[in-house]
């Protein structure tokens, strides 16, 4: 008897595992993206945009850069989607810094 009830509960435990492992997987990719945008953030800011790119594709390769200026700040957003489970349609998940930018330079 407990071996069927096993047998039936045992899918179920295998896709939760997968969403658990999945969930920090997002979480890891989320981190990487903001570490990505902080450097290149930092790097725009100093007037390196070339440096800032490329910092960007090392730390987080595959994703979207987005380098906006305004009031004196510079903001990056790096996006890219990620699944949560094979076969599940992927989340978009963004990291995003802001950063002054500094007196004389030139981005």
């Amino acid at each position: 008897m407990v071996t069927a009830e096993l047998a039936a509960c045992l899918p179920v435990l295998v896709l939760l595992i997968a969403f658990a492992i999945g969930a920090v997987s997002v979480a890891d990719e989320r981190a990487r993206l903001h570490d990505a945008a902080l450097a290149a953030a930092r790097a725009y800011a100093r007037g390196d945009a070339e440096h800032a790119r490329t910092l960007a594709a090392e730390l987080a390769p595959g994703s979207d850069l987005d380098i906006a200026t305004a009031n004196g700040e510079v903001t990056v957003t790096a996006t890219r989607a990620v699944r949560l489970v094979p076969g599940v349609a992927p989340i978009t998940v963004t990291g995003r810094a802001v950063a002054a930018l500094e007196p004389g330079a030139a981005p």
